[in-house]
C-alpha cells in the first residue's frame, strides 16, 4: 500500500504533469470544436514528456471517455455508410498496431509521432485533400491504416481526417463523421495496453488528473463551434499541431 502511495505522490509531484495538463485543455477545446484534435496534439506531447509507452495509454483511455461523451449528438448527423467500414477496418487493425507500440524503440517511435504530426499539420495548412470517390475497398484500406496508427501511436485521425474532409458535406456532417469514427475504435484501442501492463498506477494517476480537464474543455469547445468562425479557429489549430509535432520530433 505504501508503495502505491509513493508512486502516486511521485506522479503528482512531477513538473511534467502541469505541461501535460495545459496540452490536455488545448486538445479538449480543439476536439469539442472540430471533432478531432485529442490524439494529434496529445500523442506527441505525452510522448515527449513521458515516452510513448507511458503516454499513449493515458491518451487512449481519455479518448475512450471523450468519444462516449460526444457520440450521442453525432449519431444523427454521421454518414454511417462511410464511417462504419472505416471504423470496422480500423478496429481489426488496431491490435496489430499495438504490437509496434510494445516492440519498437521508444525514442524512434516518439520521433516518428512528432514527424507524422508535423507532416499532417503542413498538409492541412496546404489545403490538400483527397478528391476521389469513396468506394468500400478504399474505406477499408484507409480504416486499416488508421487502425495500425491508432494501436502504435494513439493517432488514427490524420489519414481519416484528410480522407473525410475531401467530401462536399458541411462542417457539421464532417464533425459528426469524425466523432463516430473515433468512437468505433475507442474501446478496442485500450485493450492491448491494459492487457500488456502499460496501464499501471502512474498511468491511472495521470489519467485521474487529465480526465476532468478534458471532460470540462470538450463541452466548452463544442459550444465554441457555434460562436467562433472557422476562419479564426483554423490558424490557431494549425499552429498548435505544428508546435506539438516539432517538439516531439526535435525535443
Amino acid at each position: 500500500m505504501s508503495g502505491l502511495i509513493e508512486t502516486a505522490t511521485a506522479a503528482l509531484a512531477d513538473w511534467r504533469l502541469l505541461a501535460a495538463a495545459l496540452a490536455t485543455v488545448v486538445a479538449g477545446l480543439m476536439r469539442g470544436y472540430s471533432g478531432f484534435g485529442t490524439a494529434v496534439i496529445l500523442a506527441p506531447v505525452y510522448s515527449l514528456l513521458w515516452g510513448p509507452r507511458a503516454g499513449v495509454p493515458v491518451m487512449l483511455l481519455m479518448e475512450l471517455v471523450v468519444s462516449v461523451q460526444l457520440l450521442p449528438s453525432a449519431l444523427k448527423e454521421a454518414d454511417r455508410r462511410v464511417v462504419l467500414p472505416l471504423g470496422g477496418a480500423a478496429a481489426v487493425a488496431t491490435p496489430l498496431g499495438a504490437w509496434i507500440l510494445f516492440t519498437v524503440d521508444g525514442e524512434a517511435l516518439r520521433r516518428f509521432i512528432g514527424g507524422f504530426v508535423l507532416v499532417f499539420g503542413l498538409l492541412l495548412m496546404s489545403g490538400w485533400r483527397y478528391h476521389g470517390s469513396r468506394p468500400l475497398g478504399l474505406n477499408i484500406a484507409i480504416g486499416t491504416l488508421a487502425g495500425l496508427l491508432k494501436g502504435s501511436t494513439g493517432m488514427s485521425g490524420p489519414p481519416v481526417i484528410l480522407y473525410l474532409l475531401a467530401g462536399l458535406e458541411d462542417a457539421k456532417r464532417h464533425r459528426a463523421n469524425l466523432i463516430m469514427f473515433f468512437a468505433t475504435i475507442a474501446i478496442v484501442s485500450v485493450i492491448a495496453p491494459v492487457l500488456g501492463g502499460l496501464v499501471d498506477m502512474t498511468a491511472l494517476v495521470r489519467l485521474a488528473v487529465m480526465l476532468p480537464l478534458m471532460a470540462v474543455s470538450v463541452p466548452m469547445g463544442a459550444r465554441l463551434f457555434h460562436v467562433i468562425p472557422v476562419r479564426l479557429y483554423r490558424p490557431f489549430a494549425m499552429g498548435v499541431l505544428l508546435a506539438a509535432g516539432a517538439l516531439a520530433l526535435f525535443g
